[in-house]
């Protein structure tokens, strides 16, 4: 990955004299580099990289291309020392705490300045080498999906089946889960976000699946519904319309639209049906982070970019029935976008 390309192109952005970057998934995507402890200090001349003592040789390999200064003690000083003194010193609002704000206020004698999704912004749009490992992402979500679906069997828990699934995308090459996996069974399905549970799997059942892993630091999302026998005509009739309005969302989205209409296609057709209002927003970007943007929701004012990577996934959830959601991970084109799963969206009745 062209990670000078990226700084170039951030620092043409800026309206501030430097840019210290200081969450670690962004300086991930401008360096490469991979650890738990990590600073950059973003400037026209002389661009540095900070880290501590444990990740010296790791950085060496990782982070080739900028001057390295490993801290064996105090970052702070460490940081002063390379800060010195300037007009005007950009940070990311959402990546500092409050206690290094003021040290740092309390060393240095510039202007500090927040930024808000400086780099953030630059990463909604994802180049090649980041679709590809999407795409390896959602490779893996798709063969594991194929793989435990066949092994459902009446009296398996829900603890089982997040097991098992989370076992499986490691063996298939992920790095590790993307997020706490969702399986709920019958009515737990009717929770959005439900915490699997010690409850077996009986006949009739639908069976909601949210899981995702990690390949190279990018992620997968997926979310299908299955049923465990017949459901029945009322969730069948759910399940239409969730995958009708998952249709309408993802015909909606388009370089240059606002998030909120793809989420109003799909919300309008549920409440249309007769189901009411959509329990959560339509989506959310996807890459380094499986939360991060652009959104998709009711509000949203984020135009969608070519080479987005964003979710649909609408839903219709039934206090002590069961719920239905299906969503997709879509990439973002000028004339559309283009989903990576494979996997039907077609009801799959075991």
């Amino acid at each position: 990955m062209d990670h000078a390309l990226r700084r170039s192109r951030l620092l043409d952005r800026l309206e501030v004299d430097a840019l210290l970057v200081t969450r670690l998934v962004n300086v991930r995507y401008l360096t490469g580099f991979t650890g738990s402890s990590a600073q950059l200090l973003l400037r026209a001349d002389d661009p540095v990289f900070l880290t501590d003592g444990r990740y010296e040789e790791q950085s060496r390999h990782e982070v080739p291309d900028l001057r390295r200064v490993i801290y064996r003690e105090k970052m702070m000083d460490a940081l002063a020392d390379e800060i010195g003194g300037g007009p005007r010193l950009g940070f990311e609002a959402r990546g500092m705490l409050y206690d290094t704000f003021r040290r740092l206020e309390e060393r240095l004698d510039v202007e500090l300045v927040p930024l808000t999704d400086a780099v953030e912004l630059l990463r909604w749009v994802k180049d090649a080498d980041e679709v590809r490992l999407l795409e390896r992402a959602q490779a893996v979500t798709d063969e594991v999906f194929d793989q435990v679906i066949g092994k459902l069997a009446e009296g398996v828990t829900e603890r089982d089946v997040a097991l098992e699934l989370e076992h499986a995308m490691r063996a298939a090459g992920a790095e590790r889960v993307g997020f706490d996996t969702i399986v709920a069974f019958g009515p737990s399905a009717a929770e959005p976000h439900h915490h699997p549970t010690d409850r077996p799997l009986a006949r009739g059942d639908v069976v909601k699946i949210d899981f995702g892993c990690v390949v190279d630091g990018y992620h997968s999302d997926m979310t299908r519904t299955v049923a465990f026998g017949d459901p029945g005509e009322r969730m069948r009739e759910v399940y239409e319309v969730v995958r009708r309005a998952q249709q309408a969302g993802i015909d909606a989205v388009r370089a240059g639209v606002e998030g909120a209409e793809p989420d109003r296609a799909a919300r309008e057709l549920i409440a249309d049906a007769g189901f009411g209002e959509l329990a959560h927003s339509l989506g959310h970007g996807v890459g380094l982070e499986v939360h991060e943007g652009p959104t998709l929701r009711k509000r949203s004012e984020d135009v969608l970019p070519a080479g987005a990577a964003v979710t649909v996934e609408p839903g219709i959830y039934l206090p002590g029935e069961g719920g239905v959601r299906i969503e997709d991970t879509v990439i973002v084109g000028d004339d559309g976008c283009r989903p990576l799963p494979t996997t039907t969206k077609e009801l799959i009745v075991l």
